[in-house]
């Protein structure tokens, strides 16, 4: 039994009356009093208070929390004088005991208690402050509890009326002989998951650090139990791309669950400090909000992949997911012994997925001081790789001088290691997009997903290449996995729009494109809207968004605008493109950009001219000149032979 647990019997009281009126606050609650971790207590009583004062700051500060610390949040309420002195006394106290209780070496469990009592203050103080009718109905329903002597309440639980219980006893035994039966035909869950219920999502883990300087290792914290997660073949893993969407929400696990399609939710929290680490981890069923399990680690980072391979392993084992022996392999590997090399290597994940020159800059130097502290770490290699395919993809760089480079970074990270699916999954998109590979690319492809058959991108960019050789049915089968794996994706849904462009489902596009700019306005490949918007017959839509997207470039506007007005759609995309090929003698736009200009304008011999330019460049998008844009290029000779040369299937 916890040492705590007349401060919880308090608290489990209000719980159940507060509960359905304030249902985020009771869902931590909930958690709350069912543990006799004293971790877990401490997560979830910080988990209370966050929920109060992210309410607070935004009700009497006027503002959004972000990711501010509670200290900061707590000390502004206090000095404009919002929340009485004693009150964020308390929040102070509870948010420090909180947190210095996360310290292995200082904890005591003891400090739980003061931690439950300041908590219980608060709430009573919030409950006042959102609802002072309920409030006054729960102190009466308190006084007379415990006006009541405990011998008096004993025997009135312990006489019922015969009939009453009677009724309860056959009441009783039908519904346990429901159960058995229901159990039986595998209809409800005894405490575990189904097993056709395994979907899971990794919420972003608590930092319990308070330093944004560290925020960067719970990221790749929970990118690594994802990637262990993801080897397990009978799992089904949704990305971090959408789950790290949930970071800081206040929606209700049930919530989060529904929008993700997950039947079950992992989340912790997490402390480094030093060299050691203590990390808290616990799964739940998310349609039931019950625990299914639960544990904490206080390691050495050294033991970090240990944590990383026993975490993966009691999930799938709670969601009825065997795991083979070559998986098991898979999960134990150590990707490096030298820690600060594996630190470097998360800071580069974490720039690397912002996507800016600059972010991708900084990511390169963490990638290569990973490689330098250990010339034989795999995933640093893959990191380098990464980099340049994404300069490469977005234009930043000529291919000419990355895709070299991406060979180099993919050829040593294959040398070290053959068991990792992102040097495959960058080994595929070299292949397809670097060299025009179809055979290489494909084979790569299928290797990625072989190893982790919930790589939500790999699924993605296959179904392109799919497409690009013509066989849409299959590619639409990968794209309908990739969205199941990452259904938040502003990526992810744009390559669907661009799948579906392919197959002639334009209203169907316009729609997947205007779901990825809802989940991220600035996605780049979500400007397939335009031409998309064109082939369903919304030509005004169309330029209206075009001058929206170019609204700060005057010489675009003032091109798009005259060839619009002298010639609708076709005039517009004509000015455009004579523009773009002016401009591209002094700073790089890609060939096969502005040849796509030409064909939509209907000019088909500068069109031609262009993606020869493109063809000659081996610009990265070229293999996509059998979507719609192209179609008016398809009987001329120059444009079938293009094709042939790129062994594509053009009729």
């Amino acid at each position: 039994m916890a040492i705590w647990t007349a401060e919880v019997k308090e608290i489990e009281r209000l719980y159940e009356s507060l509960r359905h009126q304030f249902p985020e606050l009771g869902r931590e609650l909930g958690n709350l009093i069912k543990t006799d971790d004293e971790n877990v207590a401490l997560l979830y009583s910080r988990r209370c208070l966050e929920v109060i004062v992210t309410y607070l700051c935004e009700a009497e500060l006027k503002r959004s929390r972000g990711t501010e610390p509670l200290k900061g949040i707590i000390d502004k309420l206090q000095k404009e004088e919002k929340v009485p002195s004693h009150i964020t006394a308390s929040m102070h106290g509870l948010n420090t005991l909180s947190t210095f209780g996360t310290h292995p070496k200082d904890f005591d469990p003891e400090q739980v208690k003061p931690v439950l009592n300041n908590l219980l203050i608060i709430i009573k103080w919030y409950l006042r402050y959102k609802d002072p009718l309920t409030f006054g109905e729960l102190m009466k329903e308190e006084q007379k509890h415990e006006a009541e002597p405990e011998d008096v309440r004993e025997k009135v639980k312990g006489r019922p009326k015969k009939r009453v219980l009677f009724a309860v006893t056959v009441f009783l035994m039908v519904a346990i002989t429901a159960i058995v039966i229901l159990s039986i035909f595998n209809v409800i869950s005894l405490g575990k998951l189904t097993k056709d219920t395994n979907f899971i999502a990794v919420l972003p883990f608590t930092s319990l650090n308070n330093d944004p300087d560290q925020e960067y290792f719970s990221y790749g914290l929970v990118e690594e139990i994802l990637d262990r997660l993801c080897r397990i073949g009978k799992l089904k893993v949704i990305s971090h791309t959408s789950s790290s969407r949930f970071k800081n929400t206040n929606l209700s696990l049930k919530e989060i669950a529904r929008q993700l399609n997950a039947s079950a939710i992992l989340e912790g929290s997490v402390q480094k400090q030093g060299d050691n680490v203590r990390i808290t981890v616990q799964l739940i069923d998310a349609k039931t909000d019950t625990h299914l399990w639960s544990k904490k680690f206080e390691n050495n980072l050294t033991d970090i992949f240990s944590i990383y391979s026993e975490v993966a392993q009691a999930v799938a084992g709670e969601l009825h997911a065997g795991i083979t022996q070559e998986e098991k392999h898979l999960l134990g590997k150590v990707p490096t012994t030298d820690m600060a090399a594996y630190d470097a290597y998360l800071l580069g994940r974490f720039y690397w997925s912002k996507l800016t020159a600059k972010d991708l800059e900084t990511a390169m130097q963490h990638f290569e001081l990973a490689k330098e502290r250990d010339p034989e770490f795999t995933l640093a290699y893959a990191g380098i790789a990464s980099v340049w395919v994404a300069r490469r993809q977005l234009g930043m760089t000529k291919p000419a001088e990355a895709t070299p480079k991406i060979d180099l970074a993919i050829k040593r990270a294959l040398e070290n290691d053959t068991t990792q699916a992102d040097v495959y999954y960058m080994l595929a998109v070299n292949m397809t997009w670097g060299k025009f590979d179809w055979i290489g690319g494909e084979s790569a492809f299928k290797k990625a997903i072989e190893i982790n058959p919930n790589h939500a991108e790999a699924h993605a960019y296959y179904s392109h290449l799919l497409n690009i050789l013509g066989r849409r049915e299959e590619a639409m089968n990968y794209i309908e996995t990739a969205l199941k794996l990452d259904p938040l994706s502003s990526l992810i849904q744009s390559l669907y729009g661009i799948d579906l462009m392919f197959v002639r489902r334009y209203d169907d596009a316009v729609k997947a494109f205007r779901e990825s700019l809802d989940l991220y306005p600035a996605q780049p490949l979500a400007g397939n809207i335009i031409n998309a918007l064109y082939f369903a017959g919304r030509e005004d839509e169309a330029i209206e968004m075009l001058r929206t997207h170019q609204k700060n470039n005057p010489e675009y506007l003032k091109a798009l605008n005259d060839g619009y007005f002298e010639a609708g759609f076709q005039g517009a995309m004509k000015k455009v493109a004579d523009l773009n090929a002016e401009r591209s003698k002094t700073v790089f736009i890609g060939s096969r950009s502005i040849g796509q200009f030409y064909a939509l304008a209907g000019d088909i011999d500068n069109a031609l001219l262009w993606l020869e330019k493109a063809y000659e460049e081996h610009d990265p998008n070229l293999p996509y000149i059998l979507k719609p844009e192209y179609d008016k290029l398809r009987d001329d000779p120059r444009f079938q032979d293009l094709c042939r040369r790129l062994n594509l299937p053009y009729k």
